[in-house]
């Protein structure tokens, strides 16, 4: 629902300002809130195609099939190849695509005629720099829907998919922005909030010592699908989180090192919360003619071609690892060691086997839930510091794998209590 900067600045004042949005007509409750979608590439299988199709045509959700309040009214297409498929569902569903995302937001008109916007700047056609990042547009798609809030003088709240930004300079500047301005910025990867294999959290305020992601695919694309996932675990930690203060990205031999050193101060990792992780598996690579046979090391290093890791310390102590290793597991595992607990605490983040409607409804419900409630389910500084988590990490193995001070990463919130992870 649209929001007047005069309206926020003038509540923060005299301390009314609440965090939901209220209905555009009193008199008409029941009015479908209108979304924009922006995105860069709406073909089968992209991101618009799993996330903005939720409000097309809805989603299973506890056994019923769940229909937004939201109706999408127009949207922005960066790049429309041949098989584009925006034209197809405007037709169907009746809205328009237009050609610049100012012309999307204000459905044609003169004023902002949305009340919320679905940013999704994944897949497509776009440069990669010098250390393997995709420059994909978000943060200058995200520019252009700001020049229209602050043309209109009123905001709208804005769901990113995945990272804010390449550059962690454009992040921070991304949620500053939304702070300043008073709008809701939520954003982030799919892990956080599907299922989970046992459905369990870090319970809130634990000390935790040590954590581990093991996981799989490509940097600059799933590593942060691995932070994220192992971010939403450890943010719950006793005292909230304070930030990273260091980062070093490990590949081939050195990942193999690292793992044989067993512990941290050996430059490794926990063997423990490694095994906990192998443990959780359910596509753990096996040897022929085998169901479920813990590999040997000499197997691991035969199926795992390209192993990288990313070792960093958070600033109050917490040491963490993620791992990605294409050829020994297709999961998402996170393991941490609680302290004075005799075993590590470990779950699995699970994903459809198929890319379907169930692969996206954890993360639309929550953007549903800000764009109806005009209130962030949980802050969006945890895609901020897993955004520059993967900068960090792709630099570190740009530069020769060094360690890297990350003074910019002091990256502080307070997690919320409740956990939003899929659960029915």
């Amino acid at each position: 629902m649209v929001q007047t900067r005069r309206h926020f600045m003038g509540a923060l004042g005299t301390g009314l300002l609440t965090t939901s949005l209220t209905t555009a007509k009193a008199s008409d409750p029941e009015r479908k809130k209108r979304l924009a979608v922006v995105t860069t590439l709406w073909n089968y299988h992209s991101h618009a195609w799993h996330m903005a199709e939720r409000f097309l045509v809805g989603y299973p959700r506890e056994g019923k099939w769940h229909r937004p309040p939201l109706e999408v009214v127009s949207a922005y297409v960066d790049q429309r190849p041949k098989n584009d498929l925006s034209g197809k569902r405007a037709e169907e569903f009746g809205f328009r695509v237009y050609p610049t995302v100012a012309e999307a937001l204000c459905c044609g008109g003169e004023q902002l005629a949305v009340d919320a916007v679905l940013l999704i700047g994944e897949h497509g056609d776009y440069p990669q720099n010098e250390i393997g990042q995709k420059l994909y547009p978000r943060y200058e798609l995200f520019q252009q829907i700001v020049e229209v809030f602050r043309r209109d003088d009123r905001t709208t709240p804005i769901f990113n998919d995945k990272h804010l930004s390449w550059s962690f300079e454009h992040a921070k500047e991304m949620v500053d922005t939304a702070r300043t301005m008073g709008f809701p910025l939520l954003a982030g990867s799919s892990l956080p909030v599907t299922w989970r294999m046992p459905a369990i959290d870090l319970p809130y305020g634990a000390e935790v010592d040590e954590a581990l992601c093991l996981a799989h695919g490509a940097t600059d694309h799933y590593d942060f699908h691995a932070l994220e996932a192992l971010q939403s675990f450890v943010e719950r930690r006793r005292g909230g989180e304070t930030g990273v203060r260091w980062v070093q990205a490990l590949r081939g031999d050195a990942v193999w090192k690292a793992l044989d050193a067993g512990n941290w101060a050996s430059g490794g990792c926990d063997r423990s919360l490694f095994e906990a992780c192998l443990a959780r598996s359910h596509t753990l690579r096996q040897p022929a003619s085998y169901s479920h046979r813990h590999p040997t090391p000499e197997q691991m290093r035969e199926w795992v071609k390209d192993p990288i890791a990313y070792r960093f310390e958070y600033l109050d102590g917490l040491k963490a690892t993620m791992l990605l290793m294409n050829g020994l597991t297709s999961d998402f595992l996170v393991a941490a060691r609680v302290r004075g607990a005799a075993e590590p605490l470990s779950t699995r983040f699970h994903l459809p086997p198929d890319p379907n409607v169930a692969y996206s409804i954890g993360l639309m419900s929550q953007a549903e839930k800000m764009f109806v409630t005009g209130k962030a389910p949980y802050p969006v500084e945890r895609t901020l510091l897993t955004s520059g988590l993967v900068q960090a990490g792709l630099q570190s193995l740009a530069d020769g794998q060094v360690r890297r001070d990350t003074p910019h990463l002091a990256v502080r919130y307070e997690a919320p209590a409740a956990s939003f992870f899929l659960q029915s």
